[in-house]
């Protein structure tokens, strides 16, 4: 396609369009023609025959409303007919793998000048291979999928399975061997959960709440009991299947009778012959609307066990409307006299609590690393429209109070990502069974941490913001939709 050409105009001729069905308006040293545009206006034409609009320089009008990224939209960058002469543009795109300039948008250890004991040339290459992967094939879809609440699209799945992010998102492991990660960026040997939290990092940058849980959460928390203790045929089955994105796994833990009281669980599997027969129901299960299998814990005779199940006609799904969008999946699961092979055991017979609350500790430490990633982009949220707001003749930042609820933002993410950082170099020097041991209750405090400094830094963005924090589009959309995930943490399984 050929580049559009652009003419150079000066102030004083633009200021002559400033009549209805004749207006043009400066941004940012660019001039966009509005006349056939007005009508469509989402805020109404009025807005645009205003006389602090009209045929005048509305930088700070605009950006007192819009976002950055409403300029390069197909639909309004088309409208751009020239620039101003004598003008340039100060205001440019980050480019997909670009890191933001913003004070504490990012981590420390991507900012110039600070240096980290934890991340080596290794994260660096790789941190820049994920972001660019996830800005260019996951952050459309997530955006699209988050207002539709249809689930993540299967082109998507075939892209991050060939990349292996799922098996990736499940740590450092067996399940890598002889795998290709993002290309070839890093081998198996060298990746660690370093390279697990930048993955984590760099997906939660989509600000999508819903769709976080859709992209195949239930299986980054539904596989590794398959992993951990499934046997050697099972996993030879089934692993393979799941991390190349043929087939989607889910944990079905919580009923609606028991909650988070995993001991409280009341369905039950009794053994017949070499079958195990499941009957009752789980409830709040993420991804289980298209799962084709099902990690599930049940009572039997011997105590609570782990048992694999195929989805079958015999098991139902029926989605449940949360607060968030349906593309997570989320899903009341019935099971009916569901007969599963012995050979589905996960473990023991009887020590499915062993499993249950060992599986517990990476989930935690993820939903940990995702809800402290979304608090930074509301850090950075808040700390370009306190830039950008005009109030009382001033920035809203040039107000104490406003200054304040940024402060604490940033001591809450900094504290976070230090324990954060701390707690993964443990899981670097540790076994599996080492981490269940002596990392469960660091991390369960972690979350308890992360979950309840979230809900403060949503707080305080909806003062920063104002009404515009409860609205669904425009500047205040990511605040909006990453409320819901920092005031608590969601229901997984």
């Amino acid at each position: 396609m050929a580049t559009k050409l652009l003419k150079e105009f000066t102030v004083e001729e633009v200021a002559q369009h400033s009549k209805e069905g004749n207006v043009w308006i400066i941004v940012d040293a660019k001039v966009y023609d509005l006349s056939r545009f007005a009508n469509m206006h989402p805020g109404g034409a009025a807005v645009l025959y205003a006389d602090s609009i009209a045929g005048k320089d509305a930088t700070q009008a605009f950006f007192g409303l819009h976002r950055q990224e409403v300029l390069y939209r197909p639909q309004y960058a088309r409208l751009q007919i020239g620039t101003v002469k004598g003008e340039k543009s100060i205001i440019k795109p980050l480019a997909a793998d670009e890191v933001s300039q913003v004070p504490y948008a990012e981590p420390s250890w991507l900012s110039k000048g600070f240096s980290s004991p934890y991340y080596t040339d290794s994260h660096r290459r790789f941190q820049k291979a994920v972001r660019n992967f996830v800005m260019e094939v996951v952050y459309p879809d997530a955006q699209q999928c988050e207002e539709n609440g249809k689930r993540i699209s299967q082109d998507v799945v075939d892209k991050i399975s060939e990349m292996n992010i799922t098996a990736m998102r499940l740590g450092p492991g067996k399940h890598l061997k002889g795998r290709t990660l993002m290309g070839g960026v890093i081998t198996p040997e060298e990746f660690d959960h370093f390279h697990e939290l930048i993955v984590n990092f760099e997906l939660a940058r989509c600000g999508t709440r819903g769709y976080m849980d859709g992209l195949l959460a239930g299986g980054i928390i539904g596989l590794p009991p398959v992993l951990n203790f499934g046997s050697p045929e099972l996993q030879a089955k089934v692993v393979p299947e799941v991390l190349d994105g043929k087939k989607f796994i889910c944990l079905a833990i919580s009923e609606a009778f028991a909650g988070s009281d995993v001991s409280g669980l009341q369905t039950v599997a009794k053994k017949e012959g070499d079958e195990w027969v499941i009957t009752g129901t789980k409830k709040w299960i993420t991804n289980g609307t298209f799962a084709d299998y099902f990690t599930v814990a049940c009572k039997t005779e011997n105590g609570f066990t782990v048992i694999l199940v195929p989805r079958s006609d015999e098991l139902s799904t029926k989605p449940i409307k949360t607060a968030y969008s349906s593309t997570a999946g989320t899903a009341f699961v019935s099971f009916d006299k569901v007969r599963v092979p012995v050979a589905n055991t996960l473990g023991r017979e009887g020590k499915g609590m062993q499993v249950i609350l060992s599986n517990f500790n990476h989930e935690r430490w993820m939903i940990a690393s995702m809800s402290l990633r979304m608090q930074r982009l509301v850090v950075e949220e808040c700390m370009l429209w306190a830039q950008q707001r005009k109030v009382f003749g001033k920035s809203l930042h040039a107000q104490p109070v406003i200054r304040a609820k940024l402060a604490a933002m940033m001591a809450r993410v900094e504290a976070a990502q230090n324990w954060l950082e701390n707690i993964t170099h443990q899981m670097n020097n540790m076994s599996y069974n080492e981490q269940s041991d002596k990392l469960a209750g660091p991390i369960a405090l972690l979350k308890q941490f992360i979950t309840r400094t979230g809900r403060e830094t949503a707080e305080d963005a909806t003062q920063v913001f104002g009404g515009r924090a409860i609205t669904k589009t425009g500047m205040g959309r990511l605040i909006e939709n990453v409320r819901g995930s920092l005031n608590a943490a969601p229901a997984l399984h």
